[in-house]
């Protein structure tokens, strides 16, 4: 198949590697050209270092190239995603289909990213998610992952360009439960880092791993999901690989910010899109929204956007009041 990955950060970089190692027709599309010169002179990507790029992917800052194609992989970050949609919309073909890769939540109007690609273009969407640092992915390192489309004969089309001996990808119909468990996480990767910087220990993460995982489901639940999709590869074990690796950007962002540092110097020193910042901002305004109760995501929207103390904010956690583990267990 002939595949246009938009997007030539590490993510889409590290897909493209992998679809033409499955023997499609690659090509990866930058809004940059300097990107593109970087990647034919180097063989590499900046972002990915060590991951060779075959010559035989095609480089272009040309959006009109997704025109033809069957499949498209949106991979741009998730401020860019509207903006990046509009743009190939008129190029597309009536039944083309768009696989999104990217985690996050569009800021003030809290739509998810499949939202935001469906509106612009108009074509069916697919997600793809779950551990997948692109660091390994690029390497051929094995992992899951899971796409969720509401038409299964989609689904199962992604299943297949996919899937490898290195890459394996289960399909779901719970599109809205994928795709908030990815981004949701990414806050809670943040907070394991300011944890850690804040000389918390790993108690304390495993503590927030699981309980910002019960407050993910809680919110994706109000919004149509299946609560087990949350224990499932997109969330918690995107979860756990991005909260316990130095992988992640938002892992060391959230360091910086817990050993002192403000949010917006702590992202410039990571030098690198850090969606858990973005993502806490949407996640505050989809729980008032909905009425549902985060308190761990709340103490972070505070910290990085209310210039809050990281260890009041703990201390305020913790002297929370007693409240059972399952409420539905005591009725």
């Amino acid at each position: 198949m002939n595949i246009t990955v938009v997007g030539s950060g590490g993510w889409g970089t590290a897909l493209a590697c992998l679809l033409h190692n499955n023997g499609h027709q690659v090509t990866i599309w930058s809004f940059a050209q300097s990107e593109i010169d970087y990647i034919q002179e180097h063989h590499e990507n900046a972002l990915l270092k060590g991951v060779v790029i075959p010559e035989e992917i095609g480089l272009t800052t040309d959006i009109s190239h997704v025109k033809g194609k069957k499949l498209i992989v949106s991979a741009v970050p998730s401020f860019a995603v509207r903006s990046t949609a509009q743009k190939m919309a008129p190029y597309l073909d009536e039944d083309a289909v768009v696989v999104s890769v990217t985690k996050g939540v569009e800021r003030d109007t809290s739509k998810r990213m499949s939202e935001i690609i469906a509106e612009e273009t108009g074509r069916t969407v697919a997600v793809l998610s779950g551990p997948t640092h692109a660091e390994e992915v690029g390497r051929g390192i094995p992992t899951g992952c899971v796409v969720a489309c509401p038409r299964k004969e989609v689904a199962e089309l992604v299943q297949d360009v996919f899937m490898s001996d290195v890459f394996r990808v289960y399909a779901s119909p719970d599109i809205v439960g994928v795709e908030l468990g990815a981004a949701l996480k990414n806050i809670y990767a943040l907070i394991a880092g300011v944890l850690e910087g804040a000389g918390c220990g790993d108690n304390t993460k495993a503590l927030m791993m699981t309980r910002g995982l019960t407050e993910s489901a809680r919110l994706g639940v109000a919004l149509g999901a299946s609560k087990e999709t949350f224990a499932g590869l997109s969330g918690v074990g995107d979860l756990i690989v991005t909260c316990c690796s130095m992988h992640s950007r938002n892992h060391r962002c959230g360091i910086l910010i817990g050993q002192g540092m403000d949010a917006q110097t702590a992202m410039k020193e990571v030098g690198a899109v850090v969606e858990g910042y973005y993502a806490s901002a949407s996640a505050h305004q989809l729980a008032e929204r909905c009425g549902i109760e985060m308190p761990i995501a709340e103490a972070a929207y505070q910290v990085f956007y209310g210039n809050g103390n990281v260890q009041e904010a703990i201390g305020k956690l913790m002297r929370r009041d007693r409240r059972h583990e399952d409420e539905k267990l005591w009725l």
